[in-house]
């Protein structure tokens, strides 16, 4: 059984089957009818672009072996140079700022996501 089966018929001026094409590029959908539905239903498609998150990701994961590397040191030499600590504390503070920017960027698309 079809899980959609009422349709409706839409007619378009010349042109617009492009640009609605585009747009669904633009939003990664390739079904235009996927498309059609979720833009008559919601109003409008958010694509976010998480390649700032994947860098995040990566850093931390630097940071975290960095860390471990060096509780690794202080647990067997008692002791660890202050200059590494401020260091990981530097590079912490920066993936921080990181993440702020992109939750505030986050906020601004979801308050006014017929901006996008």
């Amino acid at each position: 059984m079809r899980e959609y089966v009422d349709s409706i018929c839409i007619k378009f001026k010349p042109g617009t089957r492009d640009i609605i094409k585009r747009r669904m590029a633009e939003a990664g959908i390739t079904n235009m009818s996927a498309y059609i539905r979720k833009m008559a239903l919601n109003g409008y498609v958010i694509r976010l672009d998480l390649s700032d998150m994947k860098e995040i990701v990566k850093l931390l994961q630097i940071n975290s072996n960095t860390l471990n590397q060096y509780a690794k040191k202080a647990n067997a030499t008692g002791c660890i140079y202050l200059q590494d600590i401020q260091d990981i504390h530097e590079d912490q503070q920066e993936l921080l700022q990181m993440l702020k920017n992109i939750l505030h960027k986050l906020n601004m698309i979801l308050a006014n996501p017929g901006s996008c």
